[in-house]
């Protein structure tokens, strides 16, 4: 039997990355899966990927009407919601006296208020044995130089998961947080510095790393899958860390 026979689960950000790499996994072990991109060229890739059964739903996150598009979409199509993976996130790093207003309120609006509010509109369509899983970041925990703002943002959600899985719980819904290292995806081409300087610092990066090689988005998956499941029914508020080490080995 599959891990997800019969579940709806629902994954912000899904047209690419982590994102994609879940919402395939999740639909090879028997979830109907729903998918959020804010990108309508990336989420038709996306839904040529994973198949006809997807339900692929232009949202941006930051947008409350959008959310409430997508989760009315949701209810009429499947009456229900069992699964959600707040995944959608974007990664700027800049030192501090570069930062201004509008770079902290971009970053603060998609990672944490987009994350909060989603999750807001998903409960009433959650029920008992329900799982919300949040991708946070090994940088909420570490002091990586102009990471700042990021890292604060991703701090942010590792709090709320504390709090979502003491006030959920009456609910039977289960909430915990993957939280990925140096991971294989196109985040890395968004972060705003030149290719250059991308692949000097993915470089120096593998070199810290115990297992000397960045993740592969399905490797989180497959983490996210866990916490999502029946596997991890008395996991409650915790923080996978998925990164090869780093912050266990080297990092702390």
């Amino acid at each position: 039997m599959s891990r997800l026979d019969g579940k709806v689960a629902l994954i912000t950000g899904g047209t690419t990355g982590i994102g994609l790499a879940t919402a395939q996994l999740f639909a090879q072990e028997g979830a109907r899966v729903a998918i959020t991109g804010q990108n309508q060229e990336r989420l038709d890739q996306a839904s040529k990927t994973l198949g006809s059964e997807v339900l692929a739903i232009l949202a941006d996150t930051r947008s409350l009407t959008d959310l409430d598009t997508a989760f009315t979409q949701i209810k009429e199509r499947w009456g229900k919601l069992d699964v959600l993976f707040v995944n959608a996130g974007i990664a700027k790093f800049s030192p501090l006296l570069d930062v201004d207003e509008s770079f902290i309120d971009e970053m603060m609006n998609v990672n944490f208020k987009g994350a909060l509010f989603a999750v807001q509109k998903a409960v009433p369509l959650m029920s008992e044995n329900s799982s919300i899983v949040f991708n946070t970041s090994i940088n909420n925990r570490m002091g990586m130089p102009n990471s700042g703002i990021y890292a604060a943002s991703k701090a942010a959600l590792r709090s709320l998961v504390r709090v979502l899985a003491a006030e959920l719980i009456e609910r039977g819904i289960r909430v915990n947080a993957v939280s990925p290292g140096p991971i294989t995806t196109p985040i890395y081409t968004k972060l705003g510095i030149p290719q250059t300087q991308v692949e000097q610092f993915a470089g120096k990066l593998q070199q810290v790393i115990p297992m000397k090689r960045f993740g592969e988005a399905e490797e989180v998956a497959k983490a996210v899958l866990f916490l999502a499941s029946d596997d991890a029914s008395f996991v409650l508020g915790e923080e996978l860390v998925v990164d090869g080490g780093w912050t266990q080995l080297v990092a702390s």
